[in-house]
């Protein structure tokens, strides 16, 4: 069994078209798993599911059938053993950059002296210690995202699920944030699940690529690059990196499966 563990996971949403109730699928009998430590993608085009699955696992949502456990435990709603970075990250904007990576440390009734310890641990850890004072609208995109990224890593949760961390941010903000959450990883060795649309993203980050399409998975696509991945413009050029980004492709372009079209 693994670390995080999605079997035969349907989800539906009531939908009424012309008057009439429907149900539109958003995702068909996912099953999938997570080893401890390992970092996996989900990738796949708009609506198909992703970040459905996601949220799911974070107990945002609920299957409508199917099971999602975590270290064994069955999911029910949210908990402090998963941590969440999402798009945009969402800052309380009354509150410092280190203030918002304590809301939930307090959300965890932890004694005062550890919030504060925790929470200046963590604001370094992203290297943000010099903006520790700064409110949202002080920091730049990629700051607001490493805010993000350090409250959802100080409740120690054994899950980071990361919803397009840095889809909305430039190209090199963007390239900066990937190695540093690969650094956080190696120093960490958190187990890490994250949506992309980015096939470059994904092999580059991941260990495996679940690739979805239209609510199913399509293929999961291991990446043998050696870690750490420190060096982006060596990755980059491996035959290994080109590879697997072809293999991805290949796969969210292949004709519709049987299993696929009966849904």
């Amino acid at each position: 069994m693994g670390h995080v563990e999605l079997l035969n996971v349907s989800k539906t949403f009531p939908l009424k078209v012309k008057g009439v109730q429907r149900h539109a699928r958003a995702l068909d009998n996912l099953s999938f798993s997570v080893n401890k430590g390992e970092i996996v993608a989900l990738a796949g085009p708009s609506g198909c599911g992703k970040t459905t699955a996601l949220r799911i696992i974070m107990g945002l949502e609920s299957a409508s059938s199917g099971s999602v456990t975590v270290a064994g435990r069955q999911i029910n709603g949210c908990g402090f053993d998963r941590g969440m970075v999402f798009q945009h990250a969402e800052l309380l904007p009354w509150r410092s950059a280190v203030e918002n990576i304590k809301f939930g440390l307090e959300m965890k009734n932890l004694a005062q002296k550890e919030i504060d310890e925790r929470a200046e641990r963590f604001i370094n850890l992203v290297g943000l210690g010099h903006a520790k004072d700064h409110r949202p609208h002080q920091l730049s995109g990629g700051m607001k995202q490493r805010v993000g990224i350090a409250r959802a890593l100080a409740i120690d949760p054994e899950v980071l699920l990361m919803d397009e961390p840095f889809g909305a941010l430039d190209s090199q903000t963007r390239e900066t944030l990937q190695m540093e959450l690969l650094d956080i990883h190696q120093r960490t060795e958190k187990t890490i699940i994250f949506v992309t649309h980015d096939l470059d993203e994904a092999v580059l980050l991941a260990d495996r690529v679940v690739v979805m399409v239209g609510g199913h998975l399509r293929e999961i696509i291991p990446v043998e690059l050696e870690r750490p991945r420190s060096d982006m413009r060596r990755i980059r050029s491996a035959s290994e990196f080109t590879r697997k980004r072809t293999m991805i492709w290949e796969a969210l372009h292949e004709p519709a499966k049987p299993h696929e079209l009966a849904a």
